[in-house]
């Protein structure tokens, strides 16, 4: 079975996603379907009422139309469902890191000044801009941005579970539109309403957005020192300490330990170490243990500024993977513990390879982006079928090793 089968089947679950929101609305070709024009003119007193002129709405719904790709998308969130290597791998990387880097120094007067005005660590700021967009590189693409006016609308109309997220972000969109800060057809944004460079919802922009490099408008689309800066104002305004770190890898002694929250001082006498040997800094700052990876994983202690990045996207596994980027980035050599990985790993350029060798013998047929999704997955067992090995799906050195030898 090729990957090109599998986006075939891909396609039928999209139509499918189409066929489930029209069962939510009485029959009828496209926009003339009277159910969600029925909804569009209903909730343009809403809007009203919450502050969004008349001709702004009617502008911004002229024509609109649901968008069943926005219903797919809303199944699943990786944040909570991918396992650990599989998350990590995918975002903590040689590549993430190099760039980061990169971007550290191109910005770097920008970056000096955010610091100094915020008091957020930049590597902090660069390791978000590479996990919500990849330093920008996914706004430059349309099979992933969307219109915000219109995934929101689709949400709040059919999607029961997000229909309230999708009004209030609906109505916060709209007022963006109506400031002037970004024009409609520059309001792009993920399927489920996230904005710009540092991906912001349309309500966390309303509280945030910063307009750092003074053109009079706050705009993290185009502007990177204004996306920096208003993923720093966030962090700041939800209690970032200055000058400390997120938490630390360690080991653990044989045998229980307590729960809760002790601090450094304590978790030391437990017998709990730093990884890499070195002491902790502030014994008296109070830290959680986490093991999400289980005992033979790596394990953290976690200080105040990790739940500080949980306000930006409310899971441990996005929270510890900023941590471990921005870490790398400033120069650190990453975990002394890797995850348990049931593979032998590659490196990013080597699951490029994979992707370009899948592809090569007709299996796939994604971008060589060196990111293992459901695509890469899908190509990975389809070979494994095969050439008689275990179907996992995994992107491991040995499957590489077969391709090469094809």
């Amino acid at each position: 079975m090729s990957v090109r089968s599998t986006a075939r089947r891909l396609t039928a679950l999209v139509t499918a996603a189409g066929l489930t929101l029209a069962l939510l609305m009485p029959a009828g070709p496209a926009f003339a379907d009277a159910g969600f024009r029925q909804w569009v003119a209903g909730f343009r007193a809403t809007a009203v009422a919450g502050g969004v002129s008349g001709a702004v709405y009617d502008q911004a719904m002229r024509g609109i139309e649901p968008d069943p790709v926005v219903l797919e998308k809303a199944r699943t969130q990786p944040e909570f469902t991918a396992p650990a290597w599989d998350y990590f791998d995918n975002r903590v990387h040689d590549q993430s890191v190099a760039n980061g880097q990169a971007m550290a120094r191109k910005w770097k007067p920008w970056l000096d000044r955010i610091e100094a005005r915020f008091g957020v660590d930049r590597n902090v700021l660069l390791a978000i801009w590479s996990m919500e967009s990849n330093y920008g590189e996914i706004l430059k693409r349309d099979d992933i941005m969307r219109n915000v006016v219109r995934s929101l609308a689709t949400l709040a109309y059919g999607d029961p579970k997000r229909s309230k997220y999708a009004r209030t972000q609906l109505i916060a969109a709209l007022k963006i539109l109506q400031t002037g800060d970004i024009d409609e057809s520059h309001l792009m944004g993920s399927w489920a309403g996230a904005m710009g460079q540092t991906q912001f919802i349309p309500t966390s922009y309303q509280r945030y957005a910063v307009d750092m490099d003074g053109n009079g408008r706050r705009d993290i689309w185009n502007s990177v020192p204004d996306a920096l800066a208003t993923a720093a104002n966030l962090l700041r305004k939800n209690g970032w300490q200055a000058g400390k770190t997120w938490g630390y890898e360690v080991t653990l002694p044989a045998g229980k330990l307590p729960g809760g929250s002790k601090t450094l001082a304590q978790w030391r006498a437990l017998g709990v170490a730093r990884a890499n040997g070195k002491p902790f800094r502030n014994l008296t700052d109070k830290a959680t243990l986490k093991v999400p990876d289980g005992r033979g994983g790596p394990a953290f202690l976690m200080i105040r500024n990790f739940s500080v990045i949980k306000a930006y996207n409310n899971a441990d596994k996005y929270a510890l993977a900023v941590g471990l980027l921005a870490d790398e980035i400033a120069g650190g050599s990453g975990l002394v513990q890797d995850w348990q990985r049931p593979f032998t790993k590659l490196t990013f350029e080597e699951r490029q390879e994979l992707q370009k060798r899948l592809s090569e013998h007709g299996y796939y047929d994604g971008k060589f982006d060196g990111k293992i999704g459901d695509g890469s997955k899908a190509a990975i067992m389809a070979y494994q079928a095969k050439v008689g090995l275990t179907q996992d799906g995994y992107p491991s050195l040995e499957v590489l090793k077969w391709l090469r030898k094809q």
